[in-house]
């Protein structure tokens, strides 16, 4: 079985070479459709992928800013983070209580920086690599405000948060550590992250409540005054907030979420036009790219039909001859599938190299405008494997029709021309 596998092999591809200039025509064919819409497909993948992947890269695309104020508690809370679009979230207080001031010392310091709340997770940080979540003193500013104070991570600093009670001005401070340096390209305003005790501690100063962590002895008490800043803070659960610092967990779920919080009549805006641009260009060129790959296909396969099913009528005698020598139907049609998928693969090898040099143009191109990365034309391993599968299977379609017409021919006619 096996020799006679390998005799009808070596047939096939000896009558390949002997015919080797219709060979290459057939196989020109397809290497003309082959390359073209592997660098269209790679144009497409690669500023699609581009495109996704700078949406992923940038948190603030995941962010869903709550407009209007409300009053929000742990219950509400925990009810948003139960949604499965949910990444990230975490209760704000009011807009007038997320800002202190920052000083290293008489010549560096920060008026009214923003102070946000953070907790494990929070996509903002997710590019630095903080060896435990911020809790208690810890604090992460962003690269501008830590520029103007003249810190580094492992210094200490102090916050400074002001009040009038009973027409008194007041100010309060704390010392904080740095524990990281967020880039500016992540936020570019003077601020700093810290851990949600903390920024209900300075809503509660400000409330004119007594924080004796602050330095200031007066005020309303709440509860057991301690010496520890935890020990006269509120918790999450005995807080109203204002709004919730929220991400979606990808770009799928921005458009979702914000659905789920509009219905509850919560003003909301985020980046989602530019998601919804980025999916209206994939699907647009998605389309080109079919409607272009259907029209190749249907005229390689058109080409291919009508070389291989001359090549059948032009090479009668010869498998009649075959026939005769003994080899049945399967062997014939054995003999034509080989030749078909031999020619296949030489044209996928010689289209994989046409397209990897006019992807080094395109990228090498490209990679020179700003607007673009220094990849835009690009297949992955996979997109290769089905590319090949395709092409095998256009060659099992043409092979099909020429084995029904080699079929037709009968062992006689060979006799009949000698």
């Amino acid at each position: 079985m096996f020799e006679r596998f390998r005799l009808l092999a070596s047939l096939a591809m000896h009558d390949l070479w002997h015919d080797r200039k219709v060979s290459m025509c057939i196989a020109a064919a397809l290497v003309a459709v082959i390359a073209p819409l592997l660098l269209l497909f790679g144009l497409k993948f690669g500023v699609v992928s581009q495109l996704q992947s700078e949406l992923l890269n940038d948190p603030r695309n995941l962010e869903i800013r709550m407009i209007s104020s409300g009053r929000y508690d742990a219950e509400w809370l925990e009810q948003l983070r139960s949604q499965p679009e949910v990444g990230f979230a975490i209760g704000m207080t009011r807009s007038l209580n997320t800002q202190a001031d920052l000083v290293q010392d008489s010549r560096h310091f920060v008026d009214n920086a923003e102070i946000i709340p953070t907790a494990e997770g929070d996509p903002l940080l997710a590019s630095l690599s903080l060896s435990q979540p911020l809790e208690g003193l810890d604090v992460v500013l962003s690269e501008s405000a830590a520029r103007r104070l003249n810190v580094e991570v492992g210094d200490q600093l102090s916050l400074f948060v002001s009040r009038r009670l009973n027409s008194r001005a007041e100010r309060g401070r704390q010392s904080v550590v740095v524990k990281g340096v967020l880039p500016a390209e992540n936020f570019p305003r003077p601020a700093a992250f810290v851990a949600l005790p903390l920024l209900i501690s300075l809503e509660d100063f400000r409330d004119g409540y007594r924080i004796d962590a602050f330095g200031i002895t007066t005020g309303k008490v709440r509860g057991e005054v301690g010496e520890e800043l935890a020990e006269n803070a509120r918790g999450e659960k005995e807080t109203q907030f204002a709004r919730a610092r929220l991400y979606a967990a990808d770009t799928d779920q921005v458009g979702k979420l914000e659905q789920w919080l509009n219905a509850q009549h919560i003003d909301t805006s985020s980046r989602l036009a530019d998601i919804e641009n980025v999916n209206a260009i994939n699907h647009v060129l998605g389309l080109v790219f079919g409607v272009i790959a259907s029209t190749a296909l249907v005229g390689c396969l058109a080409s291919m039909l009508g070389a291989f099913l001359a090549n059948i009528d032009r090479k009668r005698k010869d498998l009649a001859v075959l026939r005769l020598l003994g080899f049945d139907r399967p062997a014939v049609a054995g003999y034509i599938v080989l030749q078909a998928s031999t020619l296949t693969l030489i044209a996928y090898g010689v289209g994989l190299i046409l397209y990897k040099l006019g992807s080094e143009v395109f990228n090498q191109a490209l990679a020179m405008s700003s607007t673009t990365g220094s990849v835009v034309c690009r297949i992955t391993f996979l997109h290769g494997v089905i590319a090949l599968l395709l092409a095998l299977l256009v060659a099992l379609v043409v092979a099909v029709v020429g084995m029904l017409r080699a079929f037709s021919i009968e062992p006689a006619e060979s006799l009949r021309e000698l």
